[in-house]
């Protein structure tokens, strides 16, 4: 599992389509966090608050980890080193996890040089400090399960067509469905309790209570369940195949 690993992490480095998405990535924060083109520049706030930050990255992660993990199985079944890979002496779910592994971890590296932006509010703010550092670790303990659960979607994406664009789009859609989907539903819904029961079963209501900085053991079971329904599925859709 660790080879496969690495050879993951290998191809990632390699590939300057991989590091180019990830440089966009961290442009694409800067750009909305602390200029005027999107009129969501925090230094002209008037606050130290750095939620803007967590509001936008379930929007830019859910587009961002299908792009990181269509490549996958898909790549895998295009060129027909599936077999090659089933024949080596490892189980298929530990085919899978290195696989996810991989993405996860390349999304939680690109997540780390976030940190400077929080660092630079923290001290540029009118009282040196004047930052709900607990809010703040919070909401990216929040984040780093969420990107979890679309890490194992987007896998799971991967590992339904050869085609990598396919893959995308199918990621990029089931990412949406589960953060937005439920929450929608729900409020269309006339019945008060079955309406919550099924706003619970969507990501956006316990990402966002993890944004709050309440760390609760309810979500995070919720996160890791959903990731380890869609490896699961993901390791049944390849012995299928």
């Amino acid at each position: 599992m660790i080879a496969i690993f690495k050879k993951e992490l290998l191809l990632f480095t390699k590939n300057k389509i991989g590091l180019i998405t990830v440089s966009i990535l961290l442009l694409v924060y800067s750009l909305i966090l602390f200029t005027n083109i999107f009129n969501l520049n925090i230094l002209e706030n008037g606050y130290a608050d750095f939620s803007t930050f967590f509001s936008l990255s379930p929007i830019i992660y859910l587009i961002f980890i299908p792009a990181i993990a269509m490549r996958s199985f898909s790549e895998e079944y295009k060129n027909n080193t599936i077999d090659i890979l089933f024949s080596k002496p490892i189980s298929k779910l530990n085919i899978v996890l290195a696989k996810f592994y991989s993405v996860f971890f390349i999304v939680f590296l690109s997540i780390i040089p976030t940190l400077i932006y929080p660092i630079t509010i923290y001290f540029i703010g009118e009282e040196i400090g004047n930052l709900d550092i607990g809010a703040t670790v919070g909401s990216y303990i929040g984040l780093l399960f969420l990107c979890l659960v679309f890490s194992s979607i987007s896998i799971f994406a991967s590992s339904l067509s050869r085609n990598q664009l396919n893959s995308f789009i199918i990621g990029v859609f089931l990412n949406i469905f589960f953060y937005y989907g439920f929450d929608i539903i729900s409020q269309l819904v006339d019945n008060g309790s079955a309406s919550l029961v099924i706003q619970k079963m969507g990501i956006i209501n316990h990402y966002e209570l993890l944004s709050k900085g309440l760390i609760s053991t309810t979500d995070i079971v919720y996160f890791v369940s959903i990731s380890i329904l869609f490896i699961m599925l993901c390791q049944l859709n390849i012995e299928k195949k």
